[in-house]
């Protein structure tokens, strides 16, 4: 199971960002949190999901959350790094499967799109949810 984690939001991901922090830090994980630091300055969500894909590729954090309005586009900023799988989530089925099938390290979020409840119940499912391995690994190494 994952220590470290790196976690930013945009703007729009902010507020669910620390309360995801404070979640994290309470049951006691190591949190990298890589920024925004408010909710009202307007920020540009690559620099975000590219933050926490070097952290997560070079080592310094186990594994990523990354959040925006939708999850869309920081995932998508998050999976421009070799080695990042970032999976967009919505609900603890898929943060279950992104793991066990994708060996996802980095969780996206949205949040406009979930409740606080939902994106716990996804950010736990994930860190608790070990990677099947077997006809999973071949895939796995096929995305490069």
């Amino acid at each position: 199971m994952p220590k470290s984690i790196a976690i930013a939001a945009d703007h729009a991901g902010f507020d669910l960002k620390a309360k995801l922090v404070d979640e994290l830090r309470s049951t006691g994980y190591d949190v990298s949190d890589l920024g925004t630091d408010d909710a009202s300055t307007s920020v540009d969500y690559p620099d975000f999901g590219k933050a926490v894909a070097e952290a997560v590729t070079s080592g310094k954090a186990d594994c990523g959350v990354v959040v925006c309005g939708t999850g869309i586009g920081i995932s998508i900023a998050a999976n421009r790094h070799p080695g990042v799988r970032a999976a967009l989530c919505h609900d603890e089925t898929s943060a279950r499967l992104c793991r066990e099938h994708n060996d996802a390290n980095v969780l996206a979020l949205g949040a406009r799109l979930i409740g606080e409840v939902v994106a716990k119940d996804c950010l736990h499912t994930f860190l608790n949810t070990e990677f099947a391995g077997d006809r999973h690994a071949r895939r796995v190494t096929k995305l490069g």
